[in-house]
């Protein structure tokens, strides 16, 4: 069974999603949808998709399309996923989700009333590293995991263009950076409720559009606002006492870092920068290094899991299992962080 899909939004991330498409052979692209019409066009040519158009409501009023990748700015994620959901669509939505906990909300109630599944973007659960510490945990292997901590700091990261936007955005390197880092921490922790955050964001560098000398992702759209956090630093504590801390930059004066780390009663792995277990034998303490072909993350392996694992879940082989009650989770975290820099307080997470 082919499943044909449509990809809506045309920056960076949706070409990834184009290029993993079109080497799987259980898909076929079949339409491009973008704003931007130079812009799509020129992407329809490039890919060999037959079909370039502007216009979202085309895309969702063609029944011959079984699905849909989503991967416009942030505050569009969640309109046009509940509208691609109610037109009879699968959906795989670029993270985050939703910018807000109402979306969320609405989207846990449409993939409810509508039968369709959601599926959203969280690319590293999907990478080799994380899948063997998954496996890992699921067997009990490290114990009871009471503590996790993760960090991506960037230097001088800030991408500009809407990502510096908060309106379009919803904030900066917390919910660009940090949702996946914090995500991936939360799942393989086994996914527990969020109960209280305390969290500070910090706003001293901005976008540092001053740097020379250095190579960096910049955003392909010419406003240069910025009104986004540099940096954001949060503990979340979850029913039955774990916490994870979380650390997330655009800006920061220190060496760029990625770090995901989670402890358990009988052992510890840490899944970046590179896979690597710490546990204890006969009073003696091992560290273990896994024989994978990659101990980092590799993006075109976990791009390529992703986008086969949401085909499966279109032909109803599989349930999402990064589903909107997940992106719903994801959303009161984010919202609470933010809120407990804006008051100086901790902000209680009520489900």
């Amino acid at each position: 069974m082919t499943t044909k899909i449509a990809v809506i939004g045309l920056g960076t991330i949706a070409q990834e999603h184009v290029k993993a498409y079109q080497k799987n052979p259980g898909a076929e692209v079949v339409a491009l949808c973008d704003i931007d019409i130079e812009r799509v066009k020129q992407r329809a040519e490039q890919f060999g998709v037959p079909r370039a158009t502007g216009n979202v409501d085309e895309i969702l009023a063609d029944s011959e399309i079984d699905a849909v990748s989503i991967c416009v700015p942030n505050n569009l994620h969640a309109q046009i996923a509940e509208a691609a959901l109610r037109a009879g669509k699968d959906v795989l939505v670029e993270k985050p989700m939703s910018v807000s906990v109402a979306e969320a909300e609405s989207l846990v109630k449409a993939t409810t009333e509508t039968g369709q599944a959601l599926q959203i973007g969280y690319v590293r659960r999907y990478a080799p590293n994380a899948l063997v510490a998954k496996r890992f945990l699921d067997e009990d292997e490290f114990g009871k995991i009471y503590a996790a901590r993760t960090t991506i700091l960037r230097t001088a990261g800030n991408p500009g263009g809407w990502f510096g936007d908060k309106d379009v955005a919803g904030g900066g390197p917390l919910i660009d950076l940090g949702v996946h880092v914090v995500d991936l921490c939360w799942y393989l922790m086994g996914q527990p409720a969020a109960v209280a955050v305390s969290g500070a964001t910090f706003d001293p560098i901005g976008a540092r559009d001053n740097i020379q000398n250095l190579s960096r992702y910049r955003a392909a759209s010419a406003t240069r606002v910025n009104n986004v956090e540099d940096y954001a630093t949060a503990q979340i504590r979850f029913d039955g006492g774990a916490v994870l801390n979380v650390d997330v930059s655009y800006s920061l004066h220190t060496r760029n870092e990625t770090a995901v780390q989670l402890f358990g009663e009988k052992g510890g792995v840490e899944i970046e920068p590179a896979l690597h277990m710490v546990t204890e034998r006969h009073d003696t303490l091992l560290h273990i290094e896994p024989q994978i072909d990659s101990l980092g993350f590799d993006f075109t392996v976990g791009f390529a899991n992703q986008i086969e694992n949401f085909l499966r879940i279109c032909r109803r082989e599989i349930p999402a299992d990064a589903p909107a009650e997940h992106g719903l989770e994801m959303a009161r975290m984010l919202t609470a962080i933010y809120e407990s820099a804006a008051t100086g307080s901790e902000v209680k997470i009520i489900h």
